[in-house]
Protein backbone atom coordinates (compact mmCIF):
# COMPACT_ATOMS: atom_id res chain seq x y z
CA UNK A 1 0.00 0.00 0.00
CA UNK A 2 1.59 3.57 -1.32
CA UNK A 3 -0.31 6.51 -0.14
CA UNK A 4 0.01 9.76 -1.48
CA UNK A 5 -0.08 13.08 0.57
CA UNK A 6 0.82 16.65 0.04
CA UNK A 7 1.83 19.44 3.18
CA UNK A 8 0.63 22.55 1.35
CA UNK A 9 2.38 25.36 2.84
CA UNK A 10 4.59 28.52 1.73
CA UNK A 11 8.07 28.15 0.12
CA UNK A 12 9.06 30.08 2.91
CA UNK A 13 7.32 28.38 5.52
CA UNK A 14 10.51 26.35 7.02
CA UNK A 15 10.73 25.76 10.50
CA UNK A 16 13.47 26.20 13.13
CA UNK A 17 14.56 29.37 11.10
CA UNK A 18 14.71 33.09 12.94
CA UNK A 19 14.13 34.90 9.83
CA UNK A 20 11.10 32.40 8.60
CA UNK A 21 9.18 31.92 11.77
CA UNK A 22 6.73 34.30 12.32
CA UNK A 23 3.44 36.23 9.88
CA UNK A 24 5.81 38.93 10.00
CA UNK A 25 8.56 37.91 7.88
CA UNK A 26 6.38 36.36 5.96
CA UNK A 27 5.22 39.30 4.54
CA UNK A 28 8.88 39.49 2.82
CA UNK A 29 8.52 37.12 0.57
CA UNK A 30 6.52 36.57 -2.27
CA UNK A 31 3.87 34.18 -2.88
CA UNK A 32 4.17 30.80 -4.68
CA UNK A 33 1.81 28.61 -3.18
CA UNK A 34 -0.90 28.73 -5.94
CA UNK A 35 1.32 28.20 -9.43
CA UNK A 36 3.62 25.17 -7.29
CA UNK A 37 0.02 23.65 -5.70
CA UNK A 38 -1.30 23.72 -9.53
CA UNK A 39 1.32 22.07 -11.07
CA UNK A 40 0.45 19.48 -8.23
CA UNK A 41 -2.70 19.74 -8.83
CA UNK A 42 -2.29 18.99 -13.06
CA UNK A 43 -0.01 16.16 -12.45
CA UNK A 44 -2.65 14.59 -10.38
CA UNK A 45 -5.84 14.90 -12.65
CA UNK A 46 -3.88 13.78 -15.72
CA UNK A 47 -2.48 10.65 -14.22
CA UNK A 48 -6.22 9.77 -12.53
CA UNK A 49 -4.54 9.87 -9.31
CA UNK A 50 -6.30 10.49 -5.71
CA UNK A 51 -4.17 12.34 -2.97
CA UNK A 52 -4.43 13.68 0.53
CA UNK A 53 -4.02 17.56 1.22
CA UNK A 54 -2.76 18.71 5.01
CA UNK A 55 -3.49 22.46 4.43
CA UNK A 56 -1.81 25.07 6.61
CA UNK A 57 -4.81 27.55 7.84
CA UNK A 58 -3.11 30.30 6.92
CA UNK A 59 -2.75 29.63 3.49
CA UNK A 60 -6.61 28.55 3.15
CA UNK A 61 -7.45 31.94 4.83
CA UNK A 62 -5.38 33.86 2.53
CA UNK A 63 -5.94 31.85 -0.89
CA UNK A 64 -9.84 30.26 -0.13
CA UNK A 65 -10.36 29.59 -3.81
CA UNK A 66 -7.58 26.94 -3.77
CA UNK A 67 -9.11 25.32 -0.99
CA UNK A 68 -11.79 25.27 -3.12
CA UNK A 69 -9.90 23.92 -6.12
CA UNK A 70 -8.55 20.95 -4.11
CA UNK A 71 -11.46 19.91 -2.80
CA UNK A 72 -13.72 20.41 -5.58
CA UNK A 73 -11.48 17.84 -7.68
CA UNK A 74 -12.47 15.36 -5.23
CA UNK A 75 -9.04 15.08 -2.95
CA UNK A 76 -9.07 15.02 0.79
CA UNK A 77 -8.39 17.47 2.45
CA UNK A 78 -6.99 17.44 6.47
CA UNK A 79 -5.39 20.27 8.77
CA UNK A 80 -1.29 20.80 8.29
CA UNK A 81 -2.40 23.37 11.81
CA UNK A 82 -2.69 27.12 11.00
CA UNK A 83 0.51 28.97 11.64
CA UNK A 84 2.43 25.98 10.60
CA UNK A 85 4.87 26.31 13.81
CA UNK A 86 6.43 23.69 15.99
CA UNK A 87 4.15 21.83 18.35
CA UNK A 88 6.32 20.89 20.68
CA UNK A 89 7.52 24.64 21.54
CA UNK A 90 3.49 25.29 22.37
CA UNK A 91 1.86 24.46 25.37
CA UNK A 92 -1.61 22.60 25.34
CA UNK A 93 -3.62 26.26 25.18
CA UNK A 94 -1.71 27.53 22.30
CA UNK A 95 -1.70 24.42 20.26
CA UNK A 96 -5.16 23.72 20.84
CA UNK A 97 -6.28 27.22 19.74
CA UNK A 98 -3.94 26.90 16.62
CA UNK A 99 -5.77 24.17 15.47
CA UNK A 100 -9.50 25.24 16.31
CA UNK A 101 -8.51 28.43 13.87
CA UNK A 102 -7.21 25.42 11.41
CA UNK A 103 -10.13 23.07 11.42
CA UNK A 104 -12.54 26.59 11.53
CA UNK A 105 -11.15 28.13 8.45
CA UNK A 106 -10.77 24.44 6.53
CA UNK A 107 -14.43 23.62 6.94
CA UNK A 108 -15.84 27.00 6.16
CA UNK A 109 -14.40 26.96 3.28
CA UNK A 110 -14.73 23.34 2.03
CA UNK A 111 -18.54 22.76 4.30
CA UNK A 112 -17.03 19.09 4.84
CA UNK A 113 -15.74 17.88 8.31
CA UNK A 114 -11.78 17.55 8.61
CA UNK A 115 -10.84 14.57 10.53
CA UNK A 116 -6.76 14.49 9.64
CA UNK A 117 -3.76 15.65 10.77
CA UNK A 118 -0.26 16.03 10.33
CA UNK A 119 2.35 18.07 12.54
CA UNK A 120 4.55 20.59 11.03
CA UNK A 121 7.99 18.82 10.94
CA UNK A 122 6.47 15.85 12.38
CA UNK A 123 6.83 17.69 15.95
CA UNK A 124 4.91 15.71 17.98
CA UNK A 125 7.61 14.21 20.23
CA UNK A 126 8.23 12.26 23.24
CA UNK A 127 8.05 15.43 24.98
CA UNK A 128 4.64 16.70 23.96
CA UNK A 129 2.38 13.92 23.51
CA UNK A 130 -0.04 15.34 24.86
CA UNK A 131 -0.82 16.99 21.51
CA UNK A 132 -2.86 13.70 20.36
CA UNK A 133 -5.41 14.54 23.31
CA UNK A 134 -5.75 17.66 21.61
CA UNK A 135 -6.45 16.21 18.41
CA UNK A 136 -9.17 13.64 19.77
CA UNK A 137 -10.59 16.55 21.41
CA UNK A 138 -11.36 18.62 18.47
CA UNK A 139 -12.59 15.73 16.65
CA UNK A 140 -9.76 14.42 14.76
CA UNK A 141 -9.70 10.68 13.74
CA UNK A 142 -6.66 9.70 11.49
CA UNK A 143 -3.33 11.30 12.09
CA UNK A 144 0.19 11.48 10.09
CA UNK A 145 2.53 12.92 12.32
CA UNK A 146 4.36 9.96 13.50
CA UNK A 147 8.11 10.20 12.04
CA UNK A 148 9.50 6.66 14.10
CA UNK A 149 13.54 7.79 13.39
CA UNK A 150 15.71 10.74 14.82
CA UNK A 151 15.49 13.49 12.91
CA UNK A 152 16.27 17.12 13.39
CA UNK A 153 12.75 18.27 15.01
CA UNK A 154 12.97 15.08 17.21
CA UNK A 155 11.02 12.43 15.94
CA UNK A 156 9.25 9.70 17.32
CA UNK A 157 11.83 6.71 17.70
CA UNK A 158 10.05 4.23 20.32
CA UNK A 159 7.08 4.13 18.23
CA UNK A 160 8.01 0.49 16.91
CA UNK A 161 5.57 0.75 14.36
CA UNK A 162 5.98 1.83 10.20
CA UNK A 163 2.59 0.78 9.56
CA UNK A 164 -0.97 2.17 9.96
CA UNK A 165 -1.72 1.30 13.36
CA UNK A 166 -3.57 2.29 16.63
CA UNK A 167 -1.96 4.97 18.66
CA UNK A 168 -2.95 5.02 22.35
CA UNK A 169 -2.22 7.57 24.69
CA UNK A 170 -4.19 7.99 28.00
CA UNK A 171 -7.60 7.18 27.04
CA UNK A 172 -7.73 8.69 23.39
CA UNK A 173 -7.10 6.35 20.83
CA UNK A 174 -6.29 7.58 16.52
CA UNK A 175 -5.82 5.59 13.02
CA UNK A 176 -2.30 6.38 13.05
CA UNK A 177 -0.21 7.01 9.51
CA UNK A 178 3.23 6.89 10.21
CA UNK A 179 5.71 7.57 7.89
CA UNK A 180 7.92 4.70 6.87
CA UNK A 181 11.59 3.82 6.99
CA UNK A 182 13.74 1.35 4.98
CA UNK A 183 16.96 -0.22 6.06
CA UNK A 184 20.21 1.13 4.95
CA UNK A 185 23.53 -0.15 6.10
CA UNK A 186 21.61 -1.22 9.06
CA UNK A 187 20.27 2.10 10.02
CA UNK A 188 16.48 3.51 9.52
CA UNK A 189 16.42 5.57 6.32
CA UNK A 190 13.75 7.64 4.75
CA UNK A 191 13.05 7.81 1.35
CA UNK A 192 9.44 8.67 0.83
CA UNK A 193 9.24 12.33 0.97
CA UNK A 194 10.52 16.00 1.27
CA UNK A 195 14.32 16.77 1.11
CA UNK A 196 15.04 12.36 1.78
CA UNK A 197 12.78 11.82 -1.55
CA UNK A 198 15.18 14.84 -3.33
CA UNK A 199 18.68 13.82 -1.91
CA UNK A 200 17.72 9.62 -2.68
CA UNK A 201 18.87 8.26 -5.35
CA UNK A 202 15.86 6.99 -7.97
CA UNK A 203 17.11 3.49 -8.68
CA UNK A 204 17.40 3.25 -4.39
CA UNK A 205 13.53 4.54 -3.69
CA UNK A 206 12.40 2.42 -6.71
CA UNK A 207 14.24 -0.82 -4.65
CA UNK A 208 12.85 0.50 -1.15
CA UNK A 209 9.31 0.56 -2.86
CA UNK A 210 9.02 -2.92 -4.18
CA UNK A 211 10.63 -4.04 -0.56
CA UNK A 212 7.82 -1.79 1.45
CA UNK A 213 4.31 -3.08 1.66
CA UNK A 214 3.63 -0.06 3.17
CA UNK A 215 4.70 3.88 2.27
CA UNK A 216 3.32 7.13 3.38
CA UNK A 217 4.55 9.77 0.90
CA UNK A 218 4.62 13.79 2.00
CA UNK A 219 5.90 16.18 -0.34
CA UNK A 220 5.43 19.94 -0.27
CA UNK A 221 4.67 22.71 -3.33
CA UNK A 222 8.23 24.03 -3.03
CA UNK A 223 9.91 20.60 -3.49
CA UNK A 224 9.13 21.09 -7.13
CA UNK A 225 9.98 24.28 -7.40
CA UNK A 226 13.60 25.10 -8.51
CA UNK A 227 13.21 28.55 -9.14
CA UNK A 228 12.40 29.59 -5.80
CA UNK A 229 14.53 32.13 -4.23
CA UNK A 230 17.12 31.09 -1.52
CA UNK A 231 16.83 32.51 1.72
CA UNK A 232 20.41 33.63 2.60
CA UNK A 233 19.77 33.56 6.02
CA UNK A 234 19.65 29.88 6.20
CA UNK A 235 22.61 28.09 7.28
CA UNK A 236 24.65 26.20 4.38
CA UNK A 237 23.44 22.98 5.94
CA UNK A 238 19.60 23.87 6.25
CA UNK A 239 20.57 25.24 2.71
CA UNK A 240 21.45 21.44 1.37
CA UNK A 241 18.49 20.04 3.07
CA UNK A 242 16.20 23.06 1.22
CA UNK A 243 17.21 23.21 -2.19
CA UNK A 244 18.86 20.35 -2.82
CA UNK A 245 17.04 18.10 -5.93
CA UNK A 246 14.58 20.71 -6.59
CA UNK A 247 15.25 20.59 -10.02
CA UNK A 248 14.70 16.68 -10.59
CA UNK A 249 12.23 16.31 -8.19
CA UNK A 250 8.79 16.37 -9.94
CA UNK A 251 10.49 14.36 -12.69
CA UNK A 252 11.22 12.14 -9.85
CA UNK A 253 8.05 11.88 -8.75
CA UNK A 254 6.59 11.50 -11.73
CA UNK A 255 8.46 8.29 -12.81
CA UNK A 256 7.65 7.19 -9.38
CA UNK A 257 3.77 7.17 -9.81
CA UNK A 258 4.42 5.91 -13.42
CA UNK A 259 6.19 2.94 -11.67
CA UNK A 260 3.68 2.31 -8.62
CA UNK A 261 0.12 2.46 -7.70
CA UNK A 262 -0.62 5.11 -5.21
CA UNK A 263 -3.84 5.63 -3.39
CA UNK A 264 -5.14 8.67 -0.85
CA UNK A 265 -5.43 8.15 3.33
CA UNK A 266 -9.36 7.85 2.63
CA UNK A 267 -9.02 4.45 0.44
CA UNK A 268 -6.05 3.22 1.75
CA UNK A 269 -8.01 3.22 5.68
CA UNK A 270 -11.22 1.49 3.71
CA UNK A 271 -8.69 -1.20 2.52
CA UNK A 272 -6.86 -2.09 5.90
CA UNK A 273 -8.22 -4.78 8.07
CA UNK A 274 -8.11 -2.71 11.40
CA UNK A 275 -8.88 -5.73 13.28
CA UNK A 276 -5.53 -6.87 13.06
CA UNK A 277 -3.94 -3.55 13.31
CA UNK A 278 -1.28 -3.05 15.82
CA UNK A 279 -1.99 -1.33 18.68
CA UNK A 280 0.73 1.09 20.05
CA UNK A 281 0.53 2.53 23.30
CA UNK A 282 2.74 5.36 24.10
Amino acid sequence: MRILTFDIEEWFHILDNNSTKSEKDWKRYESRIESNTDRILNLLTENNLAATFFIVGWVAKKYPNLVNKIHDLGFQIGSHTHMHQLIYEQDEKSFNEDLISSLYILQSITGSKVELFRAPGFSITEKNKWAFEVLYNNGITHDCSIFPAGRAHGGFSSYNCCEPSFLKYSNVSLKEFPINTANLFGRPWIFSGGGYFRITPYKLIKRFTNNSNYVMTYFHPRDFDSSQPMINELSYFRKFKSYYGLKFCYDKLEKWIQDFEFVDVRTADQLINWNDANVIKI
